[in-house]
């Protein structure tokens, strides 16, 4: 997936650092559709010059926790809890025919929730860490 996406992250100066790795028993297409979801929006909604990491590691629940972790606005906790819901914009005036559709994160949860996990988002410090762990 990193692979995939590091030319548009190239385009914006953007690096990606990955740590860790780990594997599951799931969809591998469903899968890296909701990672795919994670990273593309991390990567739009960083500025140039920052960096994106990625931390995957065995949990000694023996679930796989992954973050993603990325600069940005600080995001009030309102809005934490909803940006997985369909559609859902944390600015309003954003228009419906501007870059991505609001369904990328919904569809995220509902793959992630369809394997047994769960999906989190905190925001602190001008970061903010989307976490699957399943």
């Amino acid at each position: 997936v990193i692979d995939f996406f590091e030319p548009l992250a190239d385009e914006k100066n953007v690096k990606i650092v990955s740590t860790g790795n780990a594997s599951i028993i799931g969809d591998k297409l469903m899968m890296r559709r909701a990672i795919n979801n994670l990273l593309s929006n991390a990567i739009r909604h960083t500025d140039e010059n920052q960096q994106i990491n990625i931390n995957i590691e065995l949990m000694e629940s023996k679930q796989i926790r992954l973050t993603i972790e990325n600069p940005c606005e600080p995001i009030s906790p309102e809005h934490l809890t909803k940006i997985f819901d369909r559609f859902y914009r944390i600015d309003p005036s954003r228009q419906r025919n501007s870059e991505g559709s609001g369904l990328g994160l919904a569809i995220t949860k509902s793959i992630i929730e369809s394997h047994g996990g769960k999906v989190f988002a905190t925001s602190s410090m001008g970061n903010i860490q989307l976490e699957i762990i399943i």
